[in-house]
């Protein structure tokens, strides 16, 4: 099978979409699940193939994992130790490998990870993940791609972290939960993935407060019981198709989300012209109306989301003006706005800004996903254009959207796979 999707444009969107479990936090709750003593249950988990990945990381190490027949995972860790590092052919293909780092520690005390992998959207260094681990007395080495993390006799420590890091706030918490004593995480994560990861972890038995502040306490506890829980919806699967109506027009109902989560990207989508009207059970979004252009700036939640970032500035390729947008997060972020020139668009990057002239229609080309919002951004703009598109490199929707094709083609979308 070719690693390419085809889209013809020119089809509104009509129909029902159910948005999937988290990606970012069924990941990190599977990785939180070697904490527990017995085998622990996630539901609303989707069958992605970063899930494949963090499956295999965990057979791996020794955790036994199984499908259900509801759809649920299974994770079963073994009554002794785990291997106490992951594999390098396995983290070099998913970011979310290192989050073993804060687990393995509170686990057994002893971690091995190899340095991660994942999409080439900038840097994104290790350094405010290993200043935790050492507050909370690690002993780290780094060598040969590899960091070599001990803590002998860990102790609560107070962490400032100097940037609210997702992937920090949630190494530590994860050392932290089993780690005696009390830390305090300031200037943490606020991301809904992070208050996710909490309430799992207090299911289990911990002791965390302040989720979703910026001020997050843990008190260590000795252990942490089996449960089953239900992951949050994604919120950037569900802002994903919120902007394939805008782009495409038509009316689709997004079911299966948490509405509280979306606001600051429902919030410029109403900017731009987009109808957004809230049900007690999800939303309809009604894209039908003329775009108008805006600007947007990527920032730490409750900030607009990064990840989000391509998917708009597809959508507003076509908005009426001139819209401006600025990536705070990765400077690497804009991969998509060559591809998305090669289709008519009219977009310049100014360091870390892109400015986007609205043009009257795009034209289908071939173009290349350089990463998961990436390609998510050229099929939105497919979605919109005159024409074939065909996007190569989609392998990379692979890893973050359950049954992208399926779910648009059951809303009238012309898109098929080679």
């Amino acid at each position: 099978m070719k690693d390419t999707l085809l889209v013809r444009g020119g089809y509104p969107l009509h129909g029902t979409v159910r948005i999937s479990g988290a990606k970012n936090a069924g990941l990190i709750l599977m990785v939180a699940s070697i904490l527990a003593e017995g085998p622990t249950t996630l539901d609303n988990l989707p069958r992605i193939r970063d899930v494949e990945v963090m499956t295999q990381i965990l057979n791996f190490i020794g955790v036994d994992t199984r499908w259900n027949e509801d759809g649920s995972l299974s994770l079963c860790p073994p009554a002794g130790v785990v291997k106490n590092h992951t594999s390098y052919e396995l983290a070099k293909l998913m970011r979310a490998s290192n989050l073993f780092l804060g687990a393995m520690l509170a686990r057994q005390g002893e971690a091995i990870i190899s340095l991660p992998g994942g999409c080439d959207i900038g840097s994104r260094p290790m350094d405010l993940h290993l200043k935790g681990m050492q507050a909370l007395g690690a002993d780290i080495n780094i060598e040969h791609g590899y960091i070599f993390a001990r803590a002998v006799e860990p102790r609560g420590n107070r962490v400032y972290l100097d940037f609210p890091s997702v992937g920090a706030t949630e190494n530590i918490i994860m050392m932290a939960v089993k780690t005696p004593g009390q830390t305090v995480i300031e200037n943490a994560a606020k991301e809904p993935e992070i208050v996710d990861l909490a309430n799992y972890l207090n299911s289990m038995g911990g002791k965390i407060r302040g989720a979703g502040t910026d001020i997050i306490k843990i008190d260590g506890v000795k252990k942490l019981k089996a449960v089953r829980y239900a992951i949050i919806p994604d919120r950037i699967e569900a802002g994903t198709y919120l902007a394939a109506t805008a782009a495409a027009g038509g009316q689709v109902f997004l079911a299966n989300i948490l509405v509280d989560h979306l606001k600051p990207v429902i919030a410029k989508f109403e900017e731009v012209g987009v109808t957004i009207l809230e049900h007690r059970d999800g939303l309809l979004v009604i894209g039908n109306k003329p775009l108008s252009a805006t600007d947007i700036k990527t920032l730490p939640y409750p900030g607009f989301p990064t990840d989000m970032q391509a998917q708009i500035t597809a959508v507003l390729a076509r908005a009426r003006g001139t819209s401006l947008v600025t990536e705070t997060i990765f400077e690497n972020r804009f991969m998509h706005i060559g591809e998305l020139n090669r289709m008519n668009a009219k977009i310049k990057i100014d360091g870390r800004s892109a400015v986007i002239e609205g043009v009257a229609s795009l034209t289908g080309a071939q173009v290349n996903a350089s990463d998961l919002r990436a390609g998510a951004a050229l099929i939105i703009a497919g979605l919109a254009a005159d024409g074939v598109t065909e996007v190569g490199n989609v392998h990379h929707l692979d890893r973050g959207y359950h049954d992208l094709v399926g779910k648009l083609k059951a809303v009238g979308a012309d898109i098929w796979r080679e």
